[in-house]
């Protein structure tokens, strides 16, 4: 699995969106006991910290030692670096194994075979993970520019299966379609700008070029479509494959 995330850990904590309660309302609703839930590719624990709400212990792994700095700090979540396709836990340990925006970095014939080995028989499988945001027809049309034309060459190849809302992952598990959904937030122009920091892609071009792709012209034009001083609300449609 690709470490593309390490680099900008703390802004990725402080940037990017949180999944919606309407999403865990659901995948509870799936679940048939809450001893134990695995977080795979947990980043900075958004998903483990609301789990911790529910079940009475949390495991959530992933391969940045810096975004684990990050993560939220709960007595019933216990945080390890371990690789979504060699995890260290007993078989059949858990009732629910969550996934949040990874799961198109993992090696499938490596991670399947261990869900179904730490899986409690019933128990649930949750990969999910949000499109491109959605703000207002000004702001998109910059954003979408910026996405496809300028960093398009350095998007990881994975990227495909989150264009493409994980349609073209395998997924050997009966399945249960997610509802519609999305994650909804209250932006400043600061805030949009902090986030596009995040995208792996933007990182790729500053390696390559030494510079920033959010240049004056781009930034002018989203600063035009954004005034100052305004909040908007941002939308992050929500994809997801589930077990059930």
């Amino acid at each position: 699995m690709k470490d593309n995330f390490s680099t900008q850990a703390s802004s990725y904590a402080r940037f990017r969106p949180g999944y919606p309660p309407q999403l865990f309302d659901f995948l509870f609703g799936l679940c048939k006991n809450f001893e134990c839930a695995w977080d795979c590719a947990t980043g900075n624990g958004q998903i483990a910290g609301m789990l911790a709400e529910r079940f009475r212990q949390v495991e959530a792994t992933d391969i940045s030692e810096k975004q684990l700095q990050q993560a939220v700090q709960k007595k019933n979540i216990r945080y390890r670096i371990e690789a979504a396709e060699s995890p260290s836990f007993p078989d059949a340990a858990f009732d629910l194994i969550t996934v949040g925006q990874s799961a198109h970095w993992f090696h499938f014939e490596k991670f399947y075979p261990e869900v179904r080995r730490v899986l409690k028989p019933g128990g649930v499988l949750a990969l999910v993970g949000y499109n491109l945001l959605q703000i207002d027809e000004p702001t998109d049309a910059v954003i979408k520019r910026l996405y496809s034309n300028v960093l398009g060459e350095y998007w990881d190849a994975e990227r495909r299966h989150v264009d493409q809302a994980y349609t073209t992952i395998p997924f050997p598990f009966p399945e249960t379609a997610l509802p519609e959904m999305a994650m909804t937030c209250e932006w400043t122009f600061d805030h949009l700008s902090g986030y596009l920091d995040t995208w792996s892609a933007l990182q790729h071009y500053i390696k390559k070029n030494g510079r920033s792709p959010l240049d004056e012209a781009i930034m002018a034009e989203l600063r035009s479509a954004w005034p100052e001083g305004v909040s908007k609300t941002v939308r992050f449609p929500l994809f997801g494959r589930i077990s059930g």
